[in-house]
């Protein structure tokens, strides 16, 4: 199983990367809205490991599941974060500025306030999309009279 989170999760982080620098190429990086498509593609990552995992077992346990969608998209956060940490500190210091100006906040409060909001927004991304896909990926508890009446 933790081959599966890992490898899906570090595809995630990928996914991430990649779409960080495209828009940075575009010049599109300082607008935080754009940062909301990083929801499809940590949606598209933990539904592929999600699949992957349930095709690989007779039973599908409900727990394991919901543990492989959270730690995919935990994994994925976190390379993405130190790369970000790398890029902020290091390559384009003025991309931290500019992203906390658009905030109306101070400079002062720092960089690492922008690393700890990635770190909440992807863990929180992939609690609620793990959540949801689960609903669709669970086996249901439904009697075999009660499936006639199911889609």
């Amino acid at each position: 199983m933790s081959k599966i989170y890992f490898k899906y999760g570090v595809l995630i982080a990928i996914g991430l990367i990649l779409y960080f620098v495209i828009t940075k190429l575009l010049g599109l990086h300082q607008y935080p809205v754009l940062s909301a498509a990083n929801g499809v593609i940590y949606g598209v990552g933990i539904l592929m490991a999600l699949k992957k995992y349930k095709s690989g077992k007779d039973r599908f346990k409900y727990q394991k599941g919901f543990q492989v969608g959270f730690m995919s998209g935990a994994v994925a956060t976190f390379i993405f974060v130190i790369f970000m940490a790398v890029n902020m500190y290091q390559v384009d210091t003025e991309f931290a500025r500019n992203i906390l100006d658009s905030w109306n906040l101070n400079y002062d409060s720092g960089t690492f306030v922008i690393l700890i909001s990635l770190v909440l927004m992807g863990l929180s991304t992939s609690v609620v999309l793990t959540l949801a896909f689960m609903q669709l990926l669970k086996d249901s508890w439904n009697t075999t009279d009660g499936k006639r009446n199911t889609l």
